[in-house]
Parts: structure tokens; sequence; C-alpha cells
């Protein structure tokens, strides 16, 4: 979330920056600075008071100790009545503290200088395109029949067994599961990312810590006996690692990746561009995770975006960069490159990845600080990326490599799996 300090000296800025998501702020922002002066005032009165309780308790013991009880029994009647309006201050900046966060939760990151103005992704901006868009026979399968053709995806069972969007990966469906997992999570060691393995449920404080609650609340599948929630991305758990640690700036960079399912309510998906692989409720994806000083930050997020890059190409996939336009931008993000690689048989691109810098926004409510040089204590900034999410991946190499004799496996992929070609 927004630190109250920034609010209260760049307010103007913010609501012009906010225009870049088509949201006005402008409320958000006076009721969050009235109650930021009403919780000062009142830790100013609070404090005052508490000061003058000290050095009541000081003369009181010294009357006592000089034999002066009835003088002290007078300033004992007055520290009554100091604990009573203390307890009352001291509710009201309870109350006054719980409210302004309430409100700082519902305020979005600042969208960076760089982010286009737009309402939607048919507004986002491309940056790089590689790879020639393949012209397909008109016999050509999308994912979905050739899942079934080759007997390597079920969305059947996988209906059957839990309902839709939960598919069931068979023989080489499920061996290239496994060759692309493994392949990323190399690629992303041989970068510096230190591999973690994280849970799979999440406690509420973990989903404010990086943005999903409150604000995704509804795409989540929660554990309601024990107040726990299945994880939308690796990102939460792996980010969630440095929640109230203080760092040094030595530390920097942090670099993680984890491989973990990933589970989306997708509430409000329909039709057609949802179907097969499209969009899942559980689906399989390894991150990349970075903590990094605040100076470096946008450094790194070149480094990732070129990293993902680079992977694609590999896989021989044609794909585009778009830089994310305000109204498509995610809540916690300041900036946000998308990843699309082309699906030869549905003619249209596919989202694979999302690279993000969200700089102090997550690390502030996550009280992830650290110790800069001079030893003043700063919020780190955080990033995170998809490297990557494996279902619109798998479509892409199943439609784009299909050929009279079956589906060719990438180069890349061949020394994680024991065929070349799924037949």
């Amino acid at each position: 979330m927004l630190q109250i300090q920034t609010i209260r000296e760049r307010k103007e800025a913010i609501i012009e920056a906010m225009k870049k998501r088509n949201f006005d702020v402008t409320s958000l922002l006076e009721s969050a600075l009235d109650l930021d002066v009403l919780r000062r005032k009142t830790q100013a009165d609070n404090d005052t008071l508490l000061a003058e309780m000290n050095k009541l308790s000081k003369e009181i013991g010294q009357l006592y100790k000089s034999g002066e009880h009835q003088k002290a029994e007078i300033l004992k009647a007055k520290t009554s009545q100091i604990k009573e309006d203390i307890k009352n201050l001291s509710e009201i900046l309870e109350k006054a503290k719980n409210e302004l966060q309430e409100i700082l939760y519902q305020i979005p990151n600042i969208p960076h200088d760089l982010v286009p103005f737009g309402k939607d992704d048919t507004d986002n901006e491309e940056v790089f395109r590689h790879g020639d868009i393949m012209e397909m026979d008109d016999d050509a399968l999308p994912h979905w029949e050739l899942a079934k053709k080759y007997d390597i995806i079920d969305f059947d069972l996988g209906n059957k067994i839990t309902g839709a969007g939960f598919p069931v990966y068979k023989g080489k469906g499920a061996k290239l599961q496994r060759a692309l997992i493994n392949y990323f999570l190399d690629k992303n060691e041989e970068a510096g990312y230190r591999e973690m393995q994280v849970p799979h449920l999440i406690n509420e404080a973990s989903g404010y810590g990086t943005g999903q609650l409150p604000d995704k609340e509804g795409q989540m599948y929660v554990v309601e006996r024990d107040n726990l929630y299945l994880i939308p991305t690796a990102e939460v758990p792996v980010t969630n690692l440095y929640r109230d640690v203080m760092l040094t700036y030595k530390d920097f960079p942090i670099k993680n990746t984890a491989y973990t399912p990933c589970f989306r309510r997708e509430a409000g998906s329909y039709g057609a561009h949802v179907r097969g692989l499209n969009r899942l409720h559980q689906f399989d994806k390894v991150e990349i995770v970075r903590l990094e000083h605040p100076d470096n930050s946008y450094k790194a997020l070149d480094e990732m975006v070129e990293h993902v890059k680079q992977i694609l190409i590999e896989l021989g996939l044609p794909f585009r960069i778009v830089r994310l336009c305000g109204g498509d931008l995610g809540f916690t993000s300041v900036m946000t490159y998308d990843f699309e690689v082309y699906s030869a048989a549905q003619k249209r691109w596919l989202e694979v990845s999302s690279v993000s810098n969200f700089e102090t926004f997550q690390a502030n409510r996550l009280k992830l600080r650290f110790k800069d040089k001079d030893g003043k204590k700063r919020l780190a900034h955080t990033l995170n990326g998809s490297s990557l999410a494996l279902p619109r991946v798998v479509a892409a190499l199943l439609e784009n490599n299909q050929v009279k004799e079956g589906i060719k496996i990438p180069k890349a992929l061949h020394k994680y799996i024991n065929f070349t070609l799924i037949d």
C-alpha cells in the first residue's frame, strides 16, 4: 500500500497519476489524510498525558517518601482522571489507525510515468516482437482437439473429478508438463535464482502482505474452517518469506524461484476464449521473485524481462511483449510487461507471463525494510514474474508444432524428456 507520508506530500500528483487507471482516488486520499490528522493529533495528546502521568508518578513517590501523604493523595486522585483520558484517547487512536489502514488497502499503486493511458488490454503498448506468425493448414487443430487426438490431456476426466478448469494430464502430456517445469527451474537457477519449495496454502496476513487481499478475495479459493487460502501464484508465499524482516543493503539482490500449482476461481470468465488450457482454475507455474535496493529495481525489471524473453526464444515460440496500460494494470503494480505467445491454430495471442515492479507497495504492507549504507531504514522494492505459466505455453507448443506425424517437441526440452514426438 502507499505510505501515508507519500500521500501527504504528493496528493495532487497521485490523483493525476491515477487517471491512467481510470480511477478517481480523490475521496479516498482525503479520507486518509483526515484520519491521519486525527491519528497524529490523538497520538500527540496521548503522549502529552503519558508524560504528565510519568511526572506526577515521580512527584507522588517523592511526596510519600517525605511524609506529605495528603498532597500525594491529591495528586493521586488527579492521575485517576488522566488514566481515564488516556484510555479514551487510546481507543480513539486505535479506531483511527484501523480505519486509516482499511482506506489505504483500497488505494492501488501509482502507475509509472511510462505506463500508457488506456481502458483495457486493447490499449496495451507493444514494445517487442520475436518470430514469424505461422500460417497453418486449414485442417490444423486447436490444442483441445490435439489433446484428445493424442490422449495427453483429458478435460472431461478433470470435470468428473472436480469440475471445469481442472484438467488431467496423461502419459506424454504429463511428461511434457514435468519437462517444462524442470526446464524453467533450471533456466532460473542458471540466472542466479535460488529454488524454493513453499506452502500452497497461505494465511490472511500473507494475502494482505502481497496485495491479494482485500483486492482479489473473490478470486481466491478459501478453506473457511481454517481461514486459509489456496495460493493464486507462488509470488505470495515466496515474497512473504520476508514479511517483518530487516535486511541490509548488502543482502541485495535477493532472487528466488519456485514451482507451484496455482488456484484461481476466475469468476465471470466465459466464452470460447477460455476453452481448453486458455483459462483454468488449477494450473502449474514457475515464478521468479526479486527483492531489490530501490536504486536498482528498474534495472532488475529489465533483466527479468530479458530472462523470460530468452526462454521463449529457446522454445521457438513467436511472441510479443506489451507494456500494460493503466486500465489493465494490476492493483499492486507500478509497471507490468506481459508476454504473449501466438497460438497458430486459434489465431490469437495468449498471455504466458507477467513481469512487474511493485516498488515499495508490497514492502510497506509486509514491513520489509533494510538498512542503507548510512544506517537509515528504508522499504525494499519487490518484483515478480512468471517464468513461466504452463497452460498457454503448452497450448501454443501443441498447436504450433503439429505436423502430419504428430507434435514435435522443441529441442530445448529434449534432455528433459524421453521422446521427441507426441504421436
